[in-house]
C-alpha cells in the first residue's frame, strides 16, 4: 500500500490547513493510506543536535517522510510566507548534516487563509525551499483557499464543493506522481 503524509502548517488543533488535510483524505484511492503528522514535538533546528543526537521527535518526523510515498502540505500564510513551524520542520527534513529526505519525494502543496489571497504568496515561498530541497513538486492544480471561514463549517468541515474538487484535482495530480515516479 502507499502511503501519502500529510503535513499541516499549523499546530492549531481546528486549523482551516488540519480541514483541508482532512478532506484530501477523503478522496483518496484504494491502494492508498494517508496519515497526517503534529509537527508540535519537533525542537527549534540546530546543527548541533543534528551531528550529536537528533531529538526522537525529529527523527520519528524524517523516518515518517522516507516511509511515504508522497508528501502533501497544507499551511496557512503569515507575512506573506508560510509559518515557521513548517519551515522549521522542512529544515530538519532537508539538512545536509543528517541527510535530504525530501529529496525527489513526490509531493503536493495547498493552503487556506481567511484572507483574500489564499495564501498565493506563501506558496510561492514554499516552491522555493521545496526547489532547495529538490522535491518533486506538484505544479499545477493550485489550490489557494480564501475566505476560509466561509468554505469551512464550525465543526471544520468543507462545506465547499468548488474546494473540494480543487483539492480531489490536486490529490490525483500528486498520486499519478508518485505512481510515475
Amino acid at each position: 500500500m502507499k502511503q501519502i503524509l500529510g503535513i499541516p502548517g499549523s499546530l492549531r488543533k481546528n486549523s482551516f490547513n488540519k480541514t483541508l488535510l482532512q478532506s484530501a483524505s477523503t478522496f483518496i484511492l484504494e491502494g492508498y493510506s494517508f496519515q497526517m503528522v503534529d509537527l508540535g514535538t519537533i525542537p527549534l533546528y540546530n546543527d548541533d543536535l543534528a551531528l550529536e543526537n537528533p531529538p526522537s521527535a525529529v527523527v520519528d518526523f524524517r523516518n515518517n517522510i522516507q516511509q511515504a510515498d508522497g508528501i502533501l502540505i497544507a499551511s496557512a500564510e503569515y507575512n506573506y510566507s508560510f509559518s515557521g513551524v513548517l519551515k522549521n520542520a522542512l529544515d530538519w527534513a532537508a539538512t545536509n548534516t543528517i541527510g535530504n529526505v525530501l529529496n525527489e519525494k513526490p509531493t503536493a502543496i495547498m493552503g487556506a487563509s481567511k484572507g483574500v489571497f489564499g495564501t498565493a504568496r506563501s506558496q510561492l515561498v514554499l516552491r522555493q525551499v521545496l526547489l532547495a530541497a529538490n522535491a518533486n513538486v506538484v505544479q499545477r492544480p493550485e489550490v489557494y483557499v480564501r475566505s476560509a471561514g466561509s468554505k469551512i463549517d464550525k465543526n471544520g468541515i468543507m462545506i465547499d464543493e468548488y474546494t473540494q474538487e480543487k483539492i480531489k484535482q490536486l490529490l490525483t495530480a500528486l498520486m499519478e506522481k508518485i505512481d510515475h515516479q
